[in-house]
């Protein structure tokens, strides 16, 4: 997977964020990276250690991540709450998930103990079962021991329920994230208008809508007559497919391809076939283009979250801005997100349940989902879907970007389509190479057989689980 690599933390910029001070970008999870004024891709993992909020004879909090979204919103807090870090210290270590470097180097420091060890951590969708419910779970702590309310507050928030189970080991939660990763159909208005007379949200949602794919592919071949592509590539339907199947990726230690997954081959060749896509691939340029309507054929939608709006389309978009809309999809499901831990042997439990129930949980106008849900954490902030449904009702979620449509009415039922039973910790390695193999086929390289065959050869290879 394509990721962007988080900024180099110093005290300054921990200062600078607090203000609003950098650019925003994104990587796959959703998650936003400040930069100080130039690209955030690079070709070596970023890590800084020890940038903290304060000085002197305080309490240390130890916060781990992996871009510095959450640094920027602990910065917030204790802005608004001096007496916070007048406490305590945060001090900060970020290290971007560029080639594997954060799991490898969290999973030492909570190994490790000690004073250094992490009280707060981030984890991603990718890998997050890892710390909740695999491998590593049993470093976290429950919300529930950490003096919050939890279950009390999960009801007042209407926080999604996919997001409840991924964060829960045992039937206690352990993590919660803070955006709401629900996924959309993000189309063009001019083209929908142009192919189908409308570009009422409701009305497309229903030309394209379920069960299954084949009023999609309807309206592909629509599309197609008039010059026009449904998608940029197989990637744009890839996590409707992923996050919607009836199992995951490892059955009871064994390697299980459910039916929902394999089918995603005939998809993609039915996309390529047929020249309903620009086959390109995410996160390539390509697919960039194509969001500024500079690919080989005008692409109708894409598929994600509110994120995917807010820091990639918005961000290459070109001159197609206030030409977009969103919709259900077809199929239901979410993209990305972040989790926050703690670690059960953190001595500071106080503090880290006020920072972490302030980010996860506080649906009030002063907690930080009503600020990111209405762009308020800097004066040139963006809006963005948030966990809570109970914040994101009372919000105005319009945007200019989307012709002055209110995004919350569609990314509010979004979550409840949204499934999180599905993942493993192992997700992230047997995505891509499943991903490999589905483009081994359509290009014409492999046999569908043979895609399949060389997909469990990679993942017996690298992983030690059962493969038939």
């Amino acid at each position: 997977m394509k990721k962007v690599i988080a900024s180099v933390l110093s005290l300054a910029m921990i200062a600078a964020l607090a203000t609003g001070c950098t650019s925003t970008s994104t990587n796959e999870s959703g998650s936003t990276t400040a930069t100080a004024g130039n690209s955030a891709e690079s070709g070596a993992s970023a890590a800084t250690e020890g940038a903290d909020t304060g000085s002197g004879d305080k309490e240390v909090i130890n916060l781990w991540a992996f871009t510095d979204e959450v640094p920027n919103m602990v910065a917030k807090y204790i802005e608004l709450h001096p007496e916070f870090g007048e406490k305590y210290d945060v001090k900060t270590t970020v290290i971007a998930t560029t080639d594997g470097a954060y799991q490898p180097a969290l999973d030492q420091a909570l190994a490790a103990g000690g004073e250094d060890a992490p009280d707060i951590y981030c984890a991603e969708s990718a890998f997050v079962l890892k710390y909740t419910q695999g491998d590593a779970s049993g470093y976290a702590a429950t919300y529930k021991d950490l003096g919050i309310d939890v279950d009390a507050e999960i009801d007042a928030a209407k926080i999604a329920q996919y997001s409840v189970d991924i964060g829960t080991r045992d039937g206690d939660v352990v993590a919660l994230g803070y955006q709401a990763t629900g996924g959309a159909m993000i189309y063009r208005r001019s083209i929908a208008k142009d192919a189908f007379g409308t570009d009422d949200p409701d009305e497309i949602a229903n030309l394209v809508s379920g069960p299954g794919w084949d009023n999609f592919f309807t309206a592909a071949e629509t599309l197609k007559g008039k010059g026009y592509a449904i998608v940029s590539g197989d990637g744009d339907i890839w996590h409707s497919v992923e996050n919607s199947s009836s199992s995951g990726w490892i059955v009871d230690g064994a390697l299980n391809i459910p039916t929902e997954r394999e089918d995603f081959l005939d998809l993609s060749m039915k996309l390529t076939e047929n020249g309903y896509s620009n086959q390109t691939q995410d996160w390539s340029e390509g697919w960039f283009a194509d969001m500024r309507d500079e690919g080989e054929k005008p692409v109708f939608c894409f598929f994600g979250p509110a994120w995917l709006i807010n820091y990639t389309i918005g961000s290459n978009c070109g001159d197609t801005a206030g030409d977009w809309a969103v919709c259900k999809p077809p199929v239901g499901f979410f993209w990305g997100g972040t989790w926050l831990l703690a670690n059960k042997d953190t001595e500071q439990k106080e503090g880290v349940a006020e920072l972490i129930n302030w980010i996860t949980l506080d649906c009030t106008k002063d907690g930080l989902q009503y600020m990111w849900a209405n762009g308020l954490m800097s004066e040139d902030g963006t809006k963005d879907a948030v966990a809570s449904g109970t914040v994101m009702e009372m919000s105005d979620g319009t945007l200019d970007f989307l012709g002055g449509q209110n995004m919350f009415d569609v990314f509010i039922p979004a979550n409840d389509y949204a499934n999180g039973s599905n993942l493993t910790q192992y997700d992230e390695t047997i995505n891509t190479a499943w991903r490999d193999a589905v483009r081994q086929y359509t290009s014409g390289e492999l046999s569908r057989d043979d895609a399949i065959q060389a997909f469990k050869d990679t993942v017996a290879g690298t992983l030690d689980v059962t493969v038939d």
